[in-house]
């Protein structure tokens, strides 16, 4: 999988208040739930990008009190899926 970094001046980083050796994972969590209240990724790609379970994630947004997406799509996916299920059973 191809990667793409980002240069970030370390002076700013420095005036984070994050400690340096949690930077990489806490950037990628603030973008990931910032792309994602934006409406410019699924959440299936902000939680990966953020390295977080689903559950964590769904929690990380319910904290920042992060709307989720949600659409007649979403809802249709989901019945086929719990008749998918309910069939299994």
């Amino acid at each position: 999988m191809k990667m793409i970094s980002l240069s970030i001046p370390e002076d700013i980083m420095m005036s984070v208040k994050i400690p340096k050796k949690r930077w990489q994972i806490e950037l990628k969590k603030e973008l990931a739930i910032q792309l994602y209240r934006e409406g410019l990724i699924s959440f299936a790609n902000a939680h990966r990008l953020a390295e977080m379970s689903k559950t964590d994630f769904h929690y990380l947004l319910g904290e920042r009190e992060i709307s989720r997406q949600y659409d007649i799509e979403d809802y249709e996916k989901d019945l086929e899926n719990l008749a998918k299920w309910k069939a299994d059973k």
